[in-house]
């Protein structure tokens, strides 16, 4: 572990402690003897990173009852809108009688006004405060209802329950750990009231987050988390030998960017157990799922999903268009027609449930062949998971030219491929590593060819 005094990319508010306001007793009313006891062993382990952050669900009893049942969905649409209708962000319009009449939004009007979409009468001693980038790096602070965040657990657990995993709390196992892979993260221990009082934790899988090398595969043993979550880039290092050997998960989640079918089948492969692509944002809550390389399935819970074009308008059935979610889990944030950056199709799944195909998270990008042709990014993701990258980014530049920084696969078939898809001049670099592609969310596709 750096020393951080000496670190001149250390960040003030990754400092140990530095943002921590509440009491364990205010973190968790709720918790008993066994609870404090679990949460003092994870916090002193003797393999334990540095916890930077302590943080707790707050539940109340009548909540940690409430959070274990999913919110009804019948008849939700209809006063979602009512709601929205008195946010201040409507307040001027007229003519706002169903979904339609609404006009989209976008993550610069929340930046921009995000008061203006938080109703009046909502409880904020609720509030929890969640920040996120998003891929134009517009920092957004999001408020999130506590009883909302916590059902967010137990969904996963029903999802887990559904493709047949018995998900219990398991004596002093981690119920979950959420794992980050970057220089610097918010970590932490905390207890899921609603789930037993079983501990999880926020743990950053960067070797400078450890103070041995040995500390971060000790300590996952250890815990032995029932369930693990991440993005592509931190689940992809769970495949290293240390931590391979280390994990015993019963379900895998990933989400925040896109899963490729070649990284899902090693974890598959290391884990054998179910791997869930969860497609979503902070704003608008989990949105679909999927368990396979096939569409997303819109989940059953209060959200609606549209294709947009560029203005604004439904696209025709079976087109690729912006994904539009009105989302109504988080009361604090009551989203109407949300343009998320993402675009897809919308199918109809044989059970007659809505899915999302050819999802390709916050990118649409189109390339240009040496001959002028378009080439959408969609036929570059089935070239580059067919030999085996894990992830990857590619870029276009104004006179074609494109650049390739791709994780794992075969470097040779690759490039064959892409030489033949774009017939451009090529440049490829092949990283063993998803984690060498970079932090955070790296951009899959870019093009500035015309």
């Amino acid at each position: 572990m750096s020393d951080r005094a000496d670190d001149p990319l250390a960040l003030a508010e990754y400092t140990p402690g530095a943002t921590a306001v509440l009491t364990d007793a205010e973190r968790w009313p709720t918790m008993d003897a066994a609870g404090l006891a679990r949460l003092q062993r994870w916090r002193r382990h003797p393999s334990a990173p540095q916890w930077v952050h302590a943080t707790g669900d707050r539940l109340t009893a009548d909540a940690v009852e409430r959070v274990r049942s999913p919110l009804p969905t019948d008849g939700w649409l209809d006063a979602h809108l009512d709601t929205a209708r008195g946010l201040l962000h409507y307040r001027r319009m007229r003519g706002l009688d169903g979904l339609r009449d609404f006009p989209p939004v976008t993550r610069a009007d929340l930046v921009d006004d995000l008061a203006a979409f938080v109703p009046f009468d909502v409880d904020l001693e609720r509030m929890l405060h969640g920040s996120s980038s998003g891929s134009t790096g517009a920092a957004l602070l999001i408020p999130d209802d506590v009883e909302e965040v916590a059902r967010g657990f137990h969904l996963l657990v029903s999802l887990a329950g559904e493709a047949g995993v018995r998900w219990r709390p398991d004596g002093e196992r981690l119920a979950l750990v959420n794992v980050v892979h970057q220089r610097q993260a918010f970590t932490y221990v905390s207890l899921v009231s609603s789930f037993a009082q079983r501990a999880m934790a926020r743990v950053n899988l960067h070797g400078s987050a450890w103070a041995s090398a040995s500390d971060r595969s000790d300590f996952l043993r250890d815990a032995a988390p029932q369930a693990i979550t991440g993005n592509p880039t931190s689940l992809a290092e769970l495949l290293a030998p240390d931590l391979r050997a280390a994990a015993r998960p019963l379900v895998l989640f990933s989400g925040a960017m896109a899963l490729s079918a070649p990284l899902r089948a090693d974890l598959v492969d290391a884990f054998a157990c179910p791997v869930f692509d969860v497609y979503g944002l902070h704003e608008t809550r989990p949105v679909a799922v999927r368990t396979d390389d096939g569409p997303f399935r819109v989940l059953d819970r209060r959200v609606l999903v549209e294709t947009l074009d560029a203005d604004g308008l439904p696209v025709a059935d079976g087109e690729v268009g912006e994904i539009t979610v009105t989302a109504g889990e988080n009361p604090l944030l009551p989203l109407v027609r949300y343009r998320t950056g993402d675009f897809g199709r919308l199918v109809v799944l044989p059970d007659g449930a809505t899915g999302i195909a050819d999802l390709e998270g916050r990118e649409h990008t189109v390339f240009v062949r040496g001959d002028g042709a378009p080439v959408p990014c969609v036929d570059l993701t089935q070239q580059l998971q067919t030999h085996g990258a894990r992830g990857w980014s590619v870029e276009q530049d104004a006179a074609g030219g494109v650049d390739a920084r791709i994780a794992g696969g075969d470097a040779d078939a690759l490039r064959r491929a892409l030489v033949a898809l774009l017939d451009q001049p090529l440049t490829i670099e092949r990283v063993d590593r998803l984690g060498d592609l970079g932090e955070g969310k790296p951009r899959r596709y870019r093009s500035a060819a015309r």
